[in-house]
């Protein structure tokens, strides 16, 4: 029998242990040594912040196309937030300071978000300047090609895994760094 007041229901969301694979995954990513060794991300809490947002807006960008998923985006965006908020109260930020710092994350998320969509409508040599500004300071234009290309690999191995690995966190990012990422 279908119960007739369902439609009222909350939404299914993606079970916490799913949230937290990718979510880990997203992390362990971003705090590969290769990208700060190599290619040149500051090895700061702020460069671990941008290249945490990249590999962030990576998946979430490859979820927009996924039927049923955005459930998951939300839950994935929400963890990025409580991570943040954790950090923020290990690193000894006081409670009234937290709010105006957990804003300014949620405006550098847009903010890039907003930059790297349509970077990469302008292609490689746009994504690499986005890049450059927003992770490199400014400066390493070779080295933020080098990333922009890993963006590109990354994207093209999230549309190859399918979207039952991506809704059930069964996929892998690519290496870092290999010799077939060149700008």
């Amino acid at each position: 029998m279908v119960w007739p007041f369902n439609h009222f229901r909350k939404p299914r969301q993606a079970p916490r242990g799913t949230i937290e694979a990718i979510y880990g995954m997203i992390v362990t990513q971003a705090r590969e040594p290769i990208f700060y060794r190599d290619l040149g991300v500051p090895d700061t809490v702020n460069g671990r912040f941008d290249l945490l947002l990249l590999h962030l807006w990576l998946l979430l960008r490859r979820l927009r196309t996924v039927e049923g998923a955005t459930e998951l985006s939300q839950a994935l965006f929400d963890r990025f937030c409580e991570d943040m908020d954790d950090n923020l109260r290990e690193m000894g930020i006081g409670d009234q300071t937290v709010p105006k710092r957990m804003r300014a994350f949620g405006e550098a998320f847009y903010g890039r978000v907003q930059a790297y969509d349509e970077a990469m409508e302008g292609g490689s040599e746009a994504l690499a300047a986005a890049i450059c500004r927003n992770i490199l300071n400014g400066t390493g234009i070779d080295q933020a090609r080098r990333l922009a290309a890993y963006a590109g690999t990354t994207e093209a191995d999230l549309v190859r895994a399918g979207e039952a690995a991506l809704l059930l966190g069964s996929f892998r990012f690519p290496p870092a760094l290999t010799e077939d990422i060149t700008p």
